[in-house]
């Protein structure tokens, strides 16, 4: 994480969203409110998980009682979440000099998304409509007073936030007037005036990007052209003229992450690139001269994509390099940050660490260190003293000694690929007892992957004795370029065969009881579930959808107006249903058309504003299969969207599904 980070301060917040048709009014619920399964058929589910177990639902998945700590620019306040007794997240300042508290941002009926520093004295904040995505940018005083919603429109998709450092102004893209394509607008966080930057004109080939520096001048932009083709234009500082840098296909990366402003060239930025290579690299590249001035950093195995740069009082040097490989690792650059990397190296030994927040002068920081058995911990470090001091543990009722190992794995697939993944095993699975296994394969799918560390889930199965598996199957983000498009026009194929040859793997190694393995995942592992009781029904005992795809055509239909531009790069990466082989091969690995080879059983649950996956994809899965006398309980949440992230729904969740595995597993 960046030294200088504020959350907003150059971050995006990307929101690759499926907007649905069916909203909720006051006279009517989305979806098909009939199918959902009752208060007491959800209650004997639960009821199914009984034993003697030390640590409950609520000790994994209750919010913790304080948590994103951030420290203001000038380093005198000290902002976080603290929960109340209604499981809401409000934030408060502590005023560092003379410790008063007070509260700054009120949590109500919506959760607050995301919040950070704009200045010293004032702080935002993000927030939908009960999961659907429709994301307003809010500001307000640090005791709360002032506040603005700073995108006050209906019905827009905010894509990405900018913070102009030292001035009153962030930069925000949006699709308020086409909602096909997003524009850039300078709003004043203090006054809420704001202005709108350029103009996207062109819907068949529009701007996909847009390059600010440090000052929030424009200084290029990337227009996908026909959906296929990404092209890079950079602004001449003596013309003023845009001119292409660079025309490349979709599937290949060449993306601006910051301007070197260590650097008296003007011109010269931190670049990420897979040409002439199968991973992604990062290089310092003269955008004027169209030249790599030099490799920064590469990996033979991983891709890497990740920098992090001090701020202006250190001259904007670069400060680590960080990418996920086997586990999280970071690259130290400076002075500065070597010092701090060994400090907190010989302090945490093995566990992972890394910068949540500073001030801007980098004499506080704020450093949160994980494990694969530790949840959490915040810890000040004085840059000055170089000590650290706890700050705060976030699941202190979690103790390391009780916790199970995740293990990196790496198999081979049946055509040869090599396959990395992880493992997360109980104890009795490490003293030689085959133990349940449930396999939960990653949303997405392209370009996501499963890391190393804490995970409420693998660890609560832990908690009742059953492993769980995670497979970076072909497609998976983070491997190159060969192995991510591997997998395109594959979902549901190949892809599903790379993870039953990791249930094989996992099997082979002893640890599994092959007769008890469950399949369970959300969004894109929703569907892997329902196409893992379709394509091997054998191998699983039962298994759990959450929010998943159910049928390719409708998933398809449901895209909104903003995913029109992205149609064509859709079609490669999953299928082109406009051509007659392939929209075969859809309807194939479409779940709700094979609902006769399943035979085992299913739980469905869904968030009802689910603006990725339509509630109508798990509607339709349940209807079919109870309209073959296939009973299934179906669970849906009315105030959620693309998965439940209100405490009480995530928790109710959760013991569902102990109780459905532990229904299933003792048949």
């Amino acid at each position: 994480m960046n030294l200088n980070s504020k959350i907003l301060g150059i971050t995006q917040v990307v929101i690759t969203s499926l907007m649905i048709n069916a909203q909720t009014t006051e006279n009517k619920l989305p979806g098909d409110p009939t199918l959902v399964s009752s208060k007491a058929t959800i209650e004997k589910l639960i009821s199914y998980d009984k034993g003697n177990f030390k640590y409950k639902v609520e000790d994994y998945f209750a919010r913790p009682k304080a948590s994103q700590f951030k420290i203001s620019p000038d380093g005198l306040y000290l902002s976080y979440k603290e929960k109340d007794k209604d499981s809401k997240n409000h934030v408060y300042v502590k005023d560092l000099r003379s410790g008063k508290i007070t509260k700054a941002l009120v949590e109500k009926d919506d959760l607050i998304r995301s919040y950070g520093w704009l200045d010293k004295k004032r702080l935002f904040y993000t927030q939908d409509k009960g999961g659907n995505e429709n994301i307003h940018l809010y500001a307000a005083d640090i005791d709360g007073k002032n506040l603005k919603d700073l995108t006050p429109f209906e019905g827009i998709t905010l894509n990405s936030v900018r913070l102009i450092k030292d001035t009153e102004f962030v930069i925000v893209s949006m699709n308020k007037n086409n909602k096909q394509i997003f524009e850039p607008y300078k709003i004043n966080f203090n006054t809420g005036e704001i202005t709108q930057l350029y103009e996207n004109k062109d819907v068949k080939s529009p701007i996909d990007d847009y390059l600010f520096d440090r000052q929030g001048n424009l200084r290029g932009y990337t227009i996908l052209e026909n959906g296929l083709t990404t092209k890079l234009f950079y602004k001449d500082l003596q013309t003023g003229k845009f001119n292409l840098v660079k025309a490349t296909d979709w599937k290949d990366t060449f993306s601006v992450i910051s301007f070197n402003d260590n650097s008296k060239n003007k011109d010269e930025v931190y670049l990420v690139t897979n040409l002439g290579s199968d991973k992604s690299r990062i290089v310092l590249y003269d955008l004027k001269k169209n030249v790599i001035i030099k490799e920064v950093y590469s990996n033979p195995t991983f891709d890497v994509s990740s920098i992090a740069q001090a701020g202006k009082s250190r001259n904007y040097e670069l400060d680590y390099i960080s990418y996920n490989g086997i586990k999280n690792e970071t690259i130290p650059v400076s002075k500065f940050y070597k010092e701090i990397h060994d400090k907190l190296t010989s302090e945490f030994g093995d566990k992972q660490f890394g910068i949540a927040s500073s001030d801007d002068k980098n004499e506080k920081l704020l450093v949160v260190v994980d494990s694969d058995k530790l949840y959490g911990k915040y810890y000040e470090y004085d840059t000055k003293t170089k000590t650290t001091k706890l700050l705060f543990d976030l699941m202190p009722q979690l103790k390391e000694e009780d916790m199970a190992e995740m293990r990196p794995i790496q198999f081979k697939s049946r055509d040869g690929l090599t396959i990395h993944g992880y493992i997360t095993l109980p104890k009795a699975a490490l003293s030689g007892e085959k133990v349940p296994l449930i396999v939960n394969p990653h949303g997405g799918p392209q370009g996501i992957r499963d890391d190393w560390g804490f995970n409420p889930e693998t660890q609560l199965f832990a908690s009742r004795g059953y492993a769980t598996l995670q497979v970076n199957f072909r497609i998976s983000g983070g491997y190159g370029k060969e192995f991510q498009t591997s997998g395109y026009k594959q979902i549901g194929r190949k892809a599903m065969d790379d993870v039953e040859d990791g249930v094989k793997y996992a099997i082979e190694q002893g640890w599994i009881d092959k007769n008890k393995v469950a399949i369970y995942g959300g969004s894109h592992g929703g569907y892997a579930t329902l196409m893992g009781l379709i394509k091997t029904p054998d191998l699983y005992s039962c298994g759990v959808d959450y929010v998943g795809v159910s049928n390719i055509f409708t998933f398809f239909d449901s895209f909104p107006e903003y995913w029109k531009p992205y149609k064509e790069m859709v079609k490669q990466i999953w299928y082109d249903l406009d051509n007659p082989e392939e929209a075969k091969i859809a309807k194939e690995v479409s779940p709700v058309f094979q609902i006769d080879k399943i035979k085992k059983p299913l739980f469905v649950v869904q968030g009802a504003n689910d603006p990725r996956v339509n509630i109508n994809e798990s509607d339709q899965i349940v209807k079919a299969l109870r309209s073959k006398g296939f009973e299934v309980p179906y669970m849906v949440k009315y105030d959620e969207g693309h998965g439940f992230g209100k405490e009480p729904n995530r928790i109710e969740f959760y013991k569902s599904m102990l109780g459905f595995f532990a229904e299933n597993f003792n048949k």
